[in-house]
């Protein structure tokens, strides 16, 4: 992705926070040159990948197959005893005519939680025993207290205010409903390491290269340099 449309990514979900009232802590706010200036006291948004996100999962069309994110708590798998969270929260913009191709996890749970804007569609799938999409056998689905049951491939459509859990080897896409606009989505789960934890079918990446055509306006997660001190 060029640098310039991370740059227009990341401010239009600024806005959209501030659009729903989803204040953001401190560290969100650093420039670049800000961060050439911490120190050690903040190694854990460094080691556990807090603060801004982007993908286009590798396949260099955002608008159609992406989107924007900003993690704002998590822990670690690796180094637990330092970082001893044992959930994550994120927020994460997707855009009407965005998608976020078919995965599941295997370590996390989540809930995904629309937060504010248009509706939300998620697909679900069982996974089979060799990790493969199940298109044949029912899904249960658990939204807001209501456990029930739906055909593979069901999307499940979320209003703003609504969520569902998504359990271990649940495959899951997700995009907006046509014609109800931007969504601003929260994610409440378990730790969060989008390194090692994401089972994509078809396979694709989760962090994009970055070609360098203007200055940053944030830096992302995976950029941050080393403490100064």
């Amino acid at each position: 992705m060029k640098r310039s449309e991370i740059n227009k990514a990341l401010r239009e979900l600024e806005s959209m926070c501030k659009k729903y009232s989803c204040y953001l802590p401190p560290f969100c706010h650093f420039t670049p040159e800000q961060w050439q200036e911490k120190g050690h006291e903040y190694d854990e948004v460094r080691d556990c990948c807090l603060g801004w996100d982007i993908t286009d999962y590798g396949q260099g069309n955002f608008d159609k197959i992406g989107f924007s994110l900003i993690t704002i708590r998590n822990g670690s798998q690796t180094m637990k005893e330092k970082y001893p969270k044992v959930y994550a929260e994120k927020l994460l913009f997707l855009k009407e005519g965005q998608y976020s191709p078919n995965h599941f996890h295997w370590y996390k749970t989540e809930d995904i939680i629309n937060r504010g804007g248009g509706n939300v569609l998620i697909r679900v799938y069982n996974s089979l025993p060799n990790e493969d999409i199940d298109y044949e056998s029912d899904v249960t689905v658990h939204t807001d207290g209501r456990t029930y049951t739906v055909p593979a491939g069901t999307q499940i459509r979320l209003t703003p205010g609504e969520s569902i859990y998504i359990q271990q080897y649940l495959y899951h896409d997700f995009e907006v409903e046509p014609g109800t606009g931007d969504v601003l989505l929260g994610e409440v789960s378990q730790c969060n390491d989008d390194a090692h934890d994401n089972r994509f079918n078809p396979p694709m990446g989760r962090f994009p290269a970055v070609e360098e055509d203007e200055p940053p306006y944030r830096l992302l997660c995976t950029e941050y340099p080393a403490a100064k001190n």
